[in-house]
């Protein structure tokens, strides 16, 4: 034999919040959400940034670098903006300084 028995459920009915606190809960999220991106992508990227615009600064006559292109070379000379290299045997290139994407270590 089955029973069944009705059973009511009374749920208390909320208390509405007060009118500024969706506001506060949505601006917090934000500033959350936006302390989130820094660490994850603004600060890192400005490293980066940083570090590359380090390395440019210190290129030298003699470095081995690589450019965005994909080129190897040695640096020959070094101007304000611009930096001649050489790719092979007599054949020099001038490229920006911008294009330098990394320095080889000597060897």
């Amino acid at each position: 034999m089955i029973f069944f028995i009705p059973v009511g459920i009374a749920y208390a009915q909320e208390a509405a919040p007060p009118p500024g606190a969706a506001l506060f809960s949505s601006f917090t999220l934000m500033i959350i959400l936006f302390a989130i991106f820094y660490f994850l992508i603004i600060r890192p990227q400005q490293k980066k940034a940083k570090e590359h615009k380090e390395m440019l600064s210190k290129l030298t006559k003699g470095d081995n670098v690589i450019t965005s292109g994909g080129l190897h070379g040695r640096i020959t000379s070094v101007g304000e903006e611009t930096v001649t290299m050489e790719i092979s045997e007599n054949v020099r290139v001038k490229v920006n300084k911008e294009a330098i994407v990394a320095r080889k270590p000597q060897g």
